[in-house]
């Protein structure tokens, strides 16, 4: 997987993202990051045991924090599969959410519907232009798609990106530090599918293809040159 620049399940406060310490959050993200995983395969993932992961994921699943759905594959027992609950989903930070969405509706009501969309075109442009002045030094599509993910990264999306078989490029958003504001006013979320279009050019079709407020586990993009 290519990936941004970061290491998102060891990242250290010295980088100025979140940084998990303790085996459970290290368990906790490498959910959040990659989705349902077996014990099994967690272990090699965080280096460690996976009787090791077990004992965490037991105690994580008594304080209602992950869940186990068992997954039948050919003779033998069914391997077990943990995923985040919806409590452990809101661990993971919403920047100022309930602020944000007050503000929000103070505005809607104070001010009408046409202000909201005024903020919202505001915070696009600005976005825009953050985002462009990054990319623009950037030659190919893929070194494009690479610079996104380490500025959506950098403001707390969890991104990464990978090349996908067909030659397409998958952007992907392991969380949305905006949730409640975009779930209150979906316009943001709109606003972001046109940053993302504008910013690698005319010539590149950019597709949502998975969706956190529509009931998605993360955002997904789906990037590849258009062909004329």
């Amino acid at each position: 997987m290519n990936m941004s620049s970061q290491n998102l399940e060891n990242v250290t406060p010295e980088n100025g993202a979140w940084s998990p310490r303790s085996p459970a959050e290290r368990v906790l993200m490498a959910l959040k990051m990659h989705g349902a995983l077996s014990a099994a395969t967690l272990g090699p993932m965080l280096g460690t045991t996976g009787e090791a992961v077990r004992q965490q994921l037991a105690r994580l699943a008594l304080d209602g924090l992950v869940v186990a759905t068992s997954e039948a594959k050919g003779v033998g027992r069914p391997t077990q599969r943990w995923s985040l609950t919806e409590a452990a989903q809101s661990r993971f930070p919403d920047t100022h959410a309930a602020l944000t969405v007050q503000l929000l509706d103070i505005i809607r009501s104070s001010l009408g519907q046409n202000a909201v969309e005024t903020l919202i075109s505001t915070r696009e442009d600005l976005t825009r232009t953050a985002y462009q002045s990054t990319l623009d030094s950037r030659v190919t599509l893929r070194d494009k798609v690479a610079a996104l993910a380490d500025l959506r990264s950098a403001e707390g999306y969890m991104a990464e990106w990978r090349e996908e078989p067909d030659g397409s490029l998958l952007l992907i958003e392991n969380h949305c530090p905006i949730c409640a504001a975009a779930t209150a006013c979906q316009g943001f979320c709109r606003a972001e599918l046109d940053v993302f279009r504008a910013v690698l050019g005319p010539d590149t079709s950019v597709v949502r293809t998975e969706h956190i407020v529509s009931g998605g586990r993360r955002c997904t993009y789906s990037i590849k040159e258009s062909r004329a």
